[in-house]
């Protein structure tokens, strides 16, 4: 069988129970280009299994008749290599408990449009998608990166920089900001920016980075003052908070071989020019969560009816802080590091590990359920239990310590930051956490990309590698000495932390535990059971 609409003409897809779509595609695709209600921007991997099943089953019960419009604003090979060759179709594997897989092809992925900087075509069809009067929602899956405007130093990337002088297009945020004003200029009707991204305010932020773009231009005289009005003013813009959750890791080569032993042709792993592992499947584990501000100025699908939970902000954001900043995200920054530098491969192996499951516990289950606030719509207990229990540990998640701690440095103050700031808060200091500490010791440690035995390894993608291999290159394992105060610019840099560590007290705890773990061979594991040891007995 081939994944593409005349491919699923073929029976071996009823024969091998993978569930297609019971709609016309061809008309779907059409009434989305035609009156397009949703775009998407970042069509990764948990945006076709996630976002794109939400549309999915929609449209299979009847509830909406178009399909989003994806957008890829930064691996324009993504849609080359995977979208077009498979008429945008995906199929998404549900890897569950027991080893075996739920199997759907969606159709709801109804345009791909890949906006390179300087595609005029691109850039004329994402224009008249945002100026059409019946688009209600565009929504983001991104990761942290996509909405970064400055480096450590606080300063404009050149690529933003350029885009401020010249209104140009480089950035994601200055390209929403651009299509907002093209609507506006068209006719001024409202929608709703919906980040879906694990940052914590992400609505918060995805407004203030849209409209600071907004502002430099309207100073400019690149746009109105009417436009940048129109976009600040949350009645015709809204900008809603959401907390999304699906561990979703890079397509498994179990899986690619077990489709291909089932006849589907064509699901090659492809791994892009800029570090994405994506194919035409999608493999996830079965829990998923999503949770989304009820505000949308020109209507929205029924979310609700395909499982989001639609509720106010404030129930948003102790959703997301339990999630993104306590039970999940942060034992994830916290281990990836350490797997990485001990030589794991697996994610749920490194939960069957003393230490790292000791680190777990304390990071997440004693540390952050301290200062957690319950959301009332889920249970931060339960939550956090089905991660430790379930969820991490499950060997048919093929997640990798590699690919999680993809943009680190983008994460630390996220997924740290916010639970140090209470800790400051109810006791004046953060001087009794332990755990994380020992987390951002570890995520520097990595950072050397020398593992526990001295051998080099490479790390994975972030923007921040380059300047921070940069600073640490005097520092040389064996040699406590040379750590120096190498590590105080980082420590103190609110702009990655959200606070000065050594102010906060904890910043001269991190540096003892890195040269701890730069003493010689083998310091990682020993740093470890030398914090964790109580906690494993």
């Amino acid at each position: 069988m081939k994944l593409t609409r005349q491919g699923l003409r073929d029976a071996g897809w009823e024969r091998e129970s993978i569930a297609i779509p019971p709609y016309d595609i061809e008309e779907l695709v059409a009434k989305t280009r035609k009156a397009p209600t949703w775009v998407h921007f970042g069509v990764g991997n948990i945006a076709r299994i996630f976002i794109g099943e939400i549309a999915d089953r929609l449209i299979r019960e009847g509830e909406i008749d178009t399909g989003i419009t994806c957008v890829e604003s930064f691996d324009f090979e993504v849609v080359d290599k995977v979208f077009a060759p498979h008429d945008n179709l995906c199929l998404n594997v549900i890897l569950n408990l027991d080893g075996s897989l739920d199997e759907r092809v969606i159709g709801s992925l109804g345009e791909a449009i890949a906006m390179r900087p300087g595609d005029a075509k691109a850039k004329e069809r994402l224009k008249e998608v945002f100026a059409s009067a019946s688009l209600q929602m565009v929504s983001f899956t991104i990761t942290e990166k996509g909405y970064a405007l400055r480096k450590a130093d606080g300063e404009y990337f050149p690529f933003v920089k350029e885009d401020i002088e010249t209104m140009s297009c480089n950035s994601t945020m200055s390209l929403v900001a651009y299509m907002l004003n093209e609507r506006y200029l068209a006719n001024a009707t409202p929608i709703a920016i919906v980040s879906m991204d694990n940052v914590s305010h992400n609505g918060k932020l995805l407004r203030e980075h849209v409209l600071e773009i907004a502002e430099a231009w309207c100073k400019r005289g690149f746009i109105t003052k009417d436009a940048y009005d129109f976009m600040a003013d949350e009645t015709k813009v809204s900008f809603p908070w959401t907390m999304i959750d699906k561990i979703t890791p890079r397509p498994s080569e179990i899986v690619q071989e077990r489709l291909a032993a089932q006849g589907v042709e064509g699901m090659e792993i492809v791994i892009t020019d800029k570090k994405t592992y994506i194919a035409p499947f999608v493999n996830a584990e079965g829990p998923q969560y999503l949770v989304v501000e009820d505000s949308f100025p020109n209507g929205r699908p029924p979310l609700e009816k395909a499982g989001v939970y639609m509720c106010d902000r404030d129930t948003v954001n102790a959703a997301e802080r339990m999630k993104v900043t306590v039970c999940l995200n942060p034992i994830h920054t916290a281990l990836a590091p350490y797997g990485c530098v001990l030589g794991f491969m697996l994610f749920a192996d490194e939960m069957k590990d003393p230490q790292l499951s000791a680190l777990a516990n304390l990071v997440g289950r004693k540390e952050g359920m301290h200062v957690v606030k319950d959301p009332g719509i889920l249970s931060p207990q339960a939550f956090i239990d089905e991660c430790i229990n379930v969820r991490f540990p499950n060997p048919y998640i093929p997640d990798t310590p590699q690919r999680i701690v993809v943009d680190s440095s983008q994460m630390v103050g996220i997924r740290f930051g916010e639970t140090i700031k209470e800790y400051v808060q109810r006791y004046g200091d953060a001087k009794m956490l332990v755990g994380i500490p020992l987390a951002i010791a570890g995520w520097l440690r990595y950072m050397l990309a020398i593992d526990d035995n001295g051998e080099p390894f490479e790390l994975s993608p972030d923007p921040m590698n380059e300047e921070i291999t940069e600073m640490f290159k005097g520092i040389k394992i064996g040699n406590v000495d040379s750590v120096g105060e190498t590590l105080r610019p980082i420590l103190s840099n609110k702009n990655i932390f959200g606070s000065d560590l050594y102010e906060v007290g904890i910043g001269n705890l991190i540096e003892q535990m890195f040269k701890e773990q730069i003493a010689g061979k083998g310091a990682v594991r020993k740093t470890l059971v030398k914090y964790l040891g109580e906690m494993i007995a």
